[in-house]
């Protein structure tokens, strides 16, 4: 008798230990306030609420992360793509010497002009031998650029699109683009100086971790010089650990609570 009442407990004993363990996701969050381009570094779990195809995820907790990063610099060389060669300069000037950048350019194709390297000087000869020519292309070299360019990078991956702002009518979309940057964890951080790709280039953002920043912008703060306070955005990110072990989608958004003003981008990590 003992034995038969004793028996359903340990079976249910059993069911607990051989049952999985209450897991989580991991989200890469860059905030930035889009005005003045600083990276807002100062926020708590409490402060961020996440979103998924419009189901609210429990933010369990949001630690402050800064590290090195591995640089596509794309820098537009269509017709119009030479205004753009100064901040080039300045954002190469920006890299520390473990930190590596490529250099590729693109108008109606992507080419590679410089392999990763951390010698600032090589990268500056790289700029200055660029060619300008045809439409730009965004997307497709976007695409081009995250199939396999990354290799394996030891650092955060990031792409820095240096661009007029104009899209020359690409065969792939964003969406595209953005399920690609995803698979390969890599972060798209526009900077253009035209305000008519904003949506584009803000969505790219949004979805991959990283932030825009519209050169007129920036000098009109008075911030003579972006590389700065771009690449504290791209070093500096919040890793945000959300309830629940799934795959986030295309609708996950996340954001800063009462504080709408605030640029916030999400990156889905393994």
């Amino acid at each position: 008798m003992r034995f038969l009442r004793a028996f359903p407990c340990a079976t249910a004993c059993l069911a607990l230990l051989a049952a999985p363990l209450a897991a989580s996701t991991r989200l890469l969050v860059t905030v930035t306030d889009p005005h003045t381009g600083q990276a807002v570094t100062d926020l708590k779990a409490g402060d961020f609420s996440v979103l998924d195809d419009k189901t609210p995820r429990p933010v369990e907790s949001a630690e402050l992360t800064t590290e090195p990063v591995d640089i596509m610099l794309l820098l537009d060389t269509s017709l119009v793509g030479e205004a753009v060669q100064p901040v080039a300069g300045n954002l190469i000037h920006q890299l520390d010497p473990k930190e590596q950048m490529a250099v590729i350019s693109f108008a109606s194709s992507a080419d590679l002009v410089q392999d990763f390297t951390s010698s600032q000087g090589l990268l500056n000869e790289a700029v200055k031998k660029m060619k300008y020519g045809n439409t730009p292309q965004v997307l497709d070299a976007l695409y081009a650029s995250i199939d396999g360019g990354f290799g394996s990078s030891p650092f955060r991956r990031v792409i820095l699109l240096l661009t007029t702002g104009l899209e020359g009518g690409s065969r792939v979309s964003d969406r595209d683009v953005v399920k690609l940057a995803r698979k390969n964890a890599v972060s798209i951080f526009p900077v253009y100086l035209a305000g008519s790709g904003k949506w584009l280039f803000d969505e790219l953002a949004r979805q991959t971790g990283g932030a825009s920043f519209r050169v007129g912008d920036l000098r009109h703060m008075k911030v003579a010089q972006p590389g700065p306070q771009i690449f504290a955005a791209l070093r500096r990110h919040y890793v945000v650990t959300i309830a629940g072990n799934y795959e986030p989608s295309e609708k996950l958004k996340i954001r800063v609570n009462g504080q709408d003003k605030l640029f916030a981008s999400a990156l889905p990590l393994e």
